[in-house]
């Protein structure tokens, strides 16, 4: 059987739109009274406007078009979840390369040590985590990881940033501030993260796929292992993580 690029693309965003889409229903149900629930409804409907224009493109371009509109909804929602030192943690867009924010700082950390992780497990399972299907291929790049990364960076890193920040976990005196204007956590606040994040990984759920109760921490591997079942044949298609 043929494995289409585009039928991976289209994968891949089906997990990142779904799973964003749920972090904002979450906070919605959770959180009623503390969140403006027209900014959380209108972004929310543009994300499931988003879901049902995948199922009607065919080009790889027009699914990029859809990921840019739906990317703009969530992250227009995205200070609706900070429900703590807001004046603290602004955000007013995702920025990288550097990061102009605690939020975005924060952010920028966990895709980092959630891409390592996912580079970790695609070598583990066979897989060349350069060789990508959403993302072209560039040299020092890992594009396959960076694919993966697209549906667990909502439920995996956002939330874990979000959590976080709500639990007081860090505050300002944990930014450092450079001439540029770029923020980054000081070296005491990267080590709380990287305990944080590590226990965070020790937390368990049940897989929607596997309907086994995994740590989240082995979501990475378990998604990477379906990834090469499907590339080698042995799935007729790859089901891409949807958490709920």
């Amino acid at each position: 059987m043929k494995r289409s690029p585009l039928q991976l693309q289209n994968l891949f965003l089906l997990g990142k739109i779904y799973n964003g889409r749920w972090c904002l229903e979450r906070v919605k149900r959770d959180h009623s009274m503390r969140v403006n629930q027209e900014v959380l409804n209108g972004s929310i409907k543009q994300m499931l406007h988003s879901l049902a224009s995948l199922e009607e493109t065919d080009t790889r371009s027009e699914l990029m078009g859809i990921e840019g509109i739906a990317a703009k909804a969530y992250f227009g929602a995205f200070p609706q979840m900070i429900l703590r030192n807001e004046e603290t943690f602004v955000f007013d867009g995702r920025t990288r390369r550097p990061p102009l924010d605690p939020v975005n700082a924060m952010l920028s950390f966990a895709y980092t040590l959630l891409g390592n992780e996912i580079t970790g497990a695609l070598e583990a399972v066979g897989l060349d985590p350069a060789v990508g299907f959403l993302h072209t291929v560039r040299p020092g790049r890992t594009s396959l990881a960076l694919d993966l990364l697209e549906e667990l960076r909502a439920p995996l890193a956002d939330r874990f940033v979000v959590t976080q920040i709500n639990l007081g976990v860090f505050t300002k005196k944990d930014f450092l501030k450079k001439e540029n204007g770029a923020v980054f956590l000081t070296d005491d606040a990267r080590k709380c993260f990287l305990t944080a994040w590590q226990k965070r990984k020790q937390e368990t759920l049940m897989h929607p796929y596997l309907k086994e109760k995994i740590q989240w921490g082995m979501v990475p591997y378990v998604q990477a292992m379906l990834l090469s079942r499907y590339l080698r044949g042995d799935l007729d298609a790859y089901p891409p993580f949807l958490w709920k």
